[in-house]
C-alpha cells in the first residue's frame, strides 16, 4: 500500500487542531488579511522572475477555488514578505509552507507652529549660531511622514533658498488625478500612497499637519482665524519631506503601514515620523515595531506617537525599544476664552472661535443638555439629533464630552437653535484644555468647572431668575506660566510590554499646536490650523532629529535618542516640577519620561548611550522571546544561549533605568564621549525614597571622542510590605556630570503586591 502524501498528512493534522465542527467557531471561514514574513536566509528560485512571481506561487497550492492575490510585496528594505487576504484554513495550509516563518493579523491603527520653535529656543533663521545654524536647518536630509497625506501647496512647503535635491534620494512622487507629480518640488520631494490593505477590509476608496510641524519652511504672518499670529516654522526648516498616506476614513492598516515603512528605507530616508498607534501586542506582531526595526537597522530615526488615551496608567503605545515614543505637552501659549455666569462667577475656558461674538454685557439663557426630557445620556453628549429645539432655541448650551467630536458637538447645537455651547471635560479628561475650532460661539471648561456649572444651573429656584452665561474672547496669550505642563491626553507609563524599558521616552510641544492645514478639510477658510495630540508632540520630535543628523551625521538613531533624552529637563518656567494637566499636581516619569525635550542642549549631550542591532537582540533574548520570535522582528538569527541570557532586559543599554517586582538589581551600562576630548565626568545618584542606590566607579576619566567605558549602577529596594493589590512608583536619577555637560538618566522602581 503507497504511503500516504504530504498533502493528505498536512490536511490530517490541519482538521485535527481546527475547531470542531459542533462549536460556533467553525462555521466562520471568513477571510482576513495577513502580513506573512518570509524567512530571511530564503532564496528566491530563479524559476521565478519577481519575488511577487514566487510568493503567488506558493498562494496557488492553497484549497480554493481560485487563488488569493497578493495585497503588498515587500522589497525587503524594511521587512521580508507580502500580505494577503486569506480564510483561517489557508492561513494554516500557508504557515506550513518552508519559507514562510510567521503570519501576523492585520490590525487597525488610528491617528492619535508658530510657538514650538521659539519655546523650544530654536530661534529664527536669522540666528547666527545654535542647532539650526550648525545643520544647515537640515538642509540634506530626509523626513518621511507616515499618515494622512499632504496639501503640497502650502506656504509651508515653498522652495526659496532651497538647494538641489540630495544626490542619495532615490524616492519619487506618484501622478494621480487629484496629485500629479508636479506637485513635488525641491522641499516635497516624495509622495506615495498605500491603500491596498485598507480597501481589501473597506472595499475601493472613492496629513499635511504633522508634515509641516516637522520640516516646514518659514511663513509670516501666520495665524487661525487670527489666533496664534506669527512666524510660523518647521523644527528643520530646509529638511526635504517624503510623504507616505496610510491613513484612511476608517483609520490605518498595518499592511499599508509597514509597505510605507518598506518603501521610505528603500527610498533613502533619513528620518521616520509616524503619528499613529494601536493596542500593545507583543513586538513579534506589532507590524510598527518590526517595521521600524528594519528602518533603524538602516541608521533610520524613528519618533512615533505615544498615544492620545492619557491620564490614565498603561496607556502608552508604540513602546519598542528602538522607537522613540513622544508624549505631548503644553505652549506657554493659550487661547483664553471664559465663562462669565449671571451670579459674577468667572470659569476659565480655551477656544479659538472667532466668527461673529456674543453681545458685550449680555448674558443668555444657560442649560445643561443632559436635563432635556427623554434620553438624558445623548442629548447630555449633543449626539445628532438628540437636542430638542424647544429646549435649547435662542440658549447656551452646556454639553459633556464623549463619542462625538467636539467640533461636531456645537454642529448639533447650531443646529438645534443653540446661539452658544460650552464643552466640558468628564471626570477622566480631568482639567486638560483644548482650544477647537467651533462654528459658534464655543468655549471648553475643565471637569471640576463643569460641575460647577451645573450645579448654578441646577440650583434655580422656580420663582427665581434662571440660569445665565456669556462666553469671553480673549484672544492669544503668551508668556503663560506654568509650562510646559503635561497634556491631559497624553499616554501614560508604565510599559505595558517590556517595563524596564521607560515610557514615554520624553515630551514635546502637542496641545494647540499651529501648523499647515488642507483647504478641502473644515475650517476651509484659513491655511494654517491648530490641533493637539501626541500625533503633534512626534513631528517636532522628528524634525529636531533630523537636525542632530545633520549636525552629527555619524551618531545613530540610539545616539540622537539618547542625547534627547540625557538633555531633556522635567522643571516649568517657574522652576517647579511640571505638573500634570489632569490633576494640577507634581507629574512623574510615567508621565513625561525622560522629561521634556531640550534641543540646545540636545546638540551638545557630552555622553550618549549607545546601541547596535545585536544589543536588541539580546534584550529581545532577555524578554524570553523565543528565536523564531527574534528572527521575525530582526531578520537575524539569534542564539539565545549562553552568553545572551545572562543578563536581563534591563540591562539594555538604554538612557533610563527600570525596575520591577525586584527587590534588588544592577544595571551595566557603556556610555560614549561625544564631547570634549579629554574630560572627567563623576556620578552623583539620588535614589529612589526610601530605596538604596550606587554607582562603580565613580569617575569616568575619558581621553578622546568616541571612547567608550563602563560603570555599574546597583539598586536596593526598600519597600514596606504592600497590601494585597497595592502598587508603589519610586523614581531617582543619575547624573554624570564634567562641570559643563551634565548627562541625567532617570531610575524608576515600579512595586506591585498580586491581590
Amino acid at each position: 500500500m503507497a504511503s500516504p502524501s504530504p498533502l493528505f498528512l498536512l490536511l490530517i493534522l490541519l482538521f485535527s487542531i481546527l475547531p470542531s465542527p459542533t462549536s460556533p467557531s467553525s462555521i466562520n471561514d471568513t477571510p482576513s488579511t495577513y502580513i506573512v514574513s518570509v524567512h530571511p536566509d530564503a532564496v528566491k528560485p530563479s524559476i521565478f522572475p519577481t519575488h511577487s512571481h514566487w510568493y503567488q506561487s506558493s498562494l496557488s497550492s492553497l484549497l480554493s477555488p481560485s487563488p488569493p492575490l497578493l495585497i503588498h510585496t515587500y522589497t525587503g528594505a524594511a521587512f521580508h514578505g507580502f500580505s494577503v487576504k486569506l480564510s483561517p484554513t489557508q492561513a494554516l495550509l500557508l504557515r506550513a509552507q518552508p519559507h514562510v516563518l510567521s503570519l501576523l493579523p492585520d490590525r487597525l491603527r488610528r491617528l492619535h507652529t508658530t510657538r514650538s520653535p521659539h519655546f523650544l529656543g530654536l530661534g529664527t533663521s536669522t540666528d547666527s549660531a545654535g542647532l539650526l545654524k550648525d545643520s544647515d536647518f537640515g538642509s540634506d536630509l530626509v523626513v518621511a511622514v507616515l499618515d494622512t497625506g499632504i496639501s503640497p501647496d502650502r506656504q509651508s512647503f515653498h522652495v526659496r533658498d532651497l538647494p538641489p535635491v540630495p544626490t542619495k534620494w532615490k524616492g519619487s512622487c506618484v501622478n494621480t488625478p487629484d496629485f500629479p507629480s508636479s506637485s513635488c518640488n525641491r522641499k516635497l520631494v516624495g509622495a506615495k500612497f498605500f491603500c491596498a490593505g485598507y480597501e481589501a477590509t473597506n472595499g475601493k476608496i472613492h496629513g499635511t499637519h504633522t508634515a509641516s510641524i516637522a520640516a516646514g519652511r518659514y511663513v509670516y504672518p501666520a495665524s487661525t482665524l487670527g489666533y496664534a499670529r506669527g512666524l510660523a516654522a518647521g523644527m528643520a526648516p530646509k529638511a526635504r519631506l517624503a510623504v507616505y498616506k496610510v491613513c484612511w476614513t476608517a483609520g490605518c492598516y498595518d499592511s499599508d503601514i509597514l509597505a510605507a515603512f518598506d518603501a521610505a528605507v528603500a527610498d533613502g530616508v533619513d528620518v521616520i515620523s509616524l503619528s499613529v498607534g494601536g493596542v500593545v501586542v507583543p513586538y513579534y506582531l506589532d507590524a510598527i515595531a518590526i517595521g521600524a526595526f528594519g528602518a533603524m537597522d538602516r541608521g533610520i530615526f524613528v519618533s512615533a506617537s505615544a498615544g492620545n488615551g492619557g491620564p490614565g496608567a498603561l496607556t502608552v503605545t508604540n513602546v519598542a525599544p528602538w522607537v522613540t515614543t513622544v508624549g505631548a505637552g503644553t505652549l506657554d501659549r493659550d487661547f483664553p476664552a471664559d465663562v462669565k455666569l449671571g451670579n459674577g462667577k468667572v470659569i476659565p475656558g480655551m477656544s479659538v472661535y472667532s466668527g461673529p461674538g456674543l453681545a458685550p454685557g449680555k448674558t443668555y439663557p444657560l442649560v445643561y443638555a443632559g436635563t432635556q426630557a427623554g434620553d438624558g445620556y445623548s442629548s447630555s453628549l449633543c449626539l445628532e439629533g438628540s437636542l430638542d429645539p424647544k429646549f435649547v432655541a435662542g440658549k447656551i448650551v452646556m454639553c459633556d464630552r464623549g463619542i462625538n467630536s467636539r467640533a461636531a458637538k456645537g454642529e448639533v447645537v447650531k443646529k438645534a437653535g443653540g446661539i452658544g455651547m460650552i464643552l466640558a471635560n468628564g471626570v477622566f479628561d480631568g482639567e486638560g484644555l483644548v482650544a477647537d475650532c467651533h462654528v459658534l460661539p464655543a468655549t471648553a471648561v475643565g471637569a471640576t468647572s463643569g460641575e460647577e456649572i451645573r450645579r448654578y444651573i441646577s440650583s434655580a429656584k422656580p420663582n427665581s431668575p434662571p440660569p445665565t452665561a456669556t462666553i469671553v474672547f480673549k484672544g492669544t496669550r503668551l508668556g503663560v506660566k506654568p509650562a510646559p505642563v503635561v497634556a491631559s491626553f497624553s499616554a501614560r507609563g508604565p510599559n505595558p510590554e517590556s517595563p524596564e524599558i521607560l515610557k514615554p521616552d520624553l515630551v514635546a510641544p502637542g496641545l494647540n499646536i499651529l501648523a499647515a492645514w488642507p483647504d478641502k478639510v473644515s475650517p476651509s477658510t484659513t491655511e494654517f490650523n491648530i490641533l493637539s495630540g501626541t500625533s503633534m508632540a512626534c513631528p517636532h520630535v522628528s524634525g529636531l532629529a533630523a537636525l542632530l543628523k545633520a549636525a552629527h551625521p555619524e551618531w545613530s538613531p540610539a545616539a540622537i535618542k539618547s542625547a534627547f533624552m540625557t538633555t531633556a529637563y522635567t522643571v516649568d518656567n517657574r522652576g517647579e516640577t511640571m505638573l500634570d494637566e489632569s490633576t494640577g499636581n507634581s507629574s512623574t516619569v510615567m508621565d513625561f519620561g525622560s522629561g521634556h525635550v531640550h534641543p540646545q542642549k540636545a546638540m551638545d549631550p557630552g555622553l550618549v548611550y549607545d546601541l547596535t542591532t545585536f544589543d536588541y537582540v539580546d534584550f529581545l533574548c532577555n524578554s524570553n522571546y523565543t528565536e523564531q520570535n527574534i528572527k521575525v522582528v530582526t531578520r537575524k538569527n539569534a542564539d539565545c544561549s549562553g552568553a545572551r541570557r545572562a543578563g536581563h532586559s534591563g540591562n539594555l543599554n538604554y538612557p533610563s533605568y527600570g525596575i520591577k517586582q525586584k527587590m534588588s538589581t544592577h544595571f551595566i551600562r557603556t556610555v560614549t564621549n561625544v564631547g570634549d576630548g579629554e574630560s572627567v565626568y563623576s556620578a552623583r545618584v539620588v535614589a529612589p525614597a526610601g530605596m538604596a542606590a550606587t554607582v562603580k566607579p565613580e569617575k569616568l576619566v575619558f581621553r578622546r571622542v568616541g571612547q567608550k567605558l563602563n560603570f555599574l549602577v546597583r539598586v536596593q529596594t526598600r519597600v514596606a510590605k504592600l497590601a494585597p493589590g497595592g502598587s508603589v512608583m519610586k523614581s531617582g536619577f543619575i547624573v554624570w556630570s564634567d562641570g559643563k555637560h551634565n548627562v541625567t538618566s532617570p531610575i524608576v522602581v515600579t512595586l506591585q503586591q498580586p491581590l
